[in-house]
């Protein structure tokens, strides 16, 4: 837990690569479309549970395998964003699922080190190109619902976007009290 404290608050932070391919706009709402680099990413799914209770539990679980929890006993320092995968329901609403995808940092992408919690898994993810909507605050699963549907809006006509997933972004720690930057990926289909 220590590790994860260190590592949070005076560790390295790099940013996932990505590349902005535009941006663009309808009357209040501002996005970007972004490919976003694929790698090797450190996972956990959390099931039967709201997305804000689920984030509960798995946060930690990856913040502890990044913060030394892992079979080298090894820091690796934080990635961001860190993302997590909701999946609507047909009325907008969100299924109680979600998996939180971190981004191993770009020194151990080749070699990461194993999770001692079988919880989290390392998997590889390809690159995707997503269309991002940037807001502040501590977001909530109300908040993400809400972005993604103005994101929505604001898309229609333009592009199209998977229906059956999307991804929410933070890039802060907890401790931040101001100038807090989230985001809603949808995906490019």
């Amino acid at each position: 837990m220590l590790g994860m404290i260190k590592n949070s608050l005076f560790g390295s932070v790099e940013t996932w690569p990505w590349q902005v391919l535009s941006k663009g706009g309808k009357e209040e709402v501002s996005y970007e479309e972004r490919t976003c680099e694929g790698g090797q990413f450190a996972t956990v799914e959390v099931t039967d549970k709201p997305v804000d209770e689920g984030l509960r539990e798995a946060m930690p679980k990856v913040m502890k395998y990044v913060g030394g929890t892992n079979d080298k006993g090894i820091g690796m320092g934080m990635t961001v964003p860190v993302s997590f995968a909701v999946f609507p329901s047909d009325d907008g609403s969100l299924q109680k699922k979600l998996k939180v995808w971190f981004r191993i940092p770009n020194q151990f992408q080749s070699n990461p080190p194993v999770p001692t919690d079988d919880s989290v898994k390392i998997e590889e993810r390809e690159s995707i190109t997503v269309y991002s909507l940037q807001f502040g605050g501590y977001a909530k699963e109300a908040d993400y619902i809400a972005h993604a549907t103005q994101l929505r809006t604001a898309l229609e006509g333009t592009a199209t976007c998977r229906s059956d997933i999307y991804f929410c972004t933070g890039y802060d720690p907890p401790m931040k009290p101001y100038g807090r930057r989230n985001e809603v990926w949808l995906v490019k289909t």
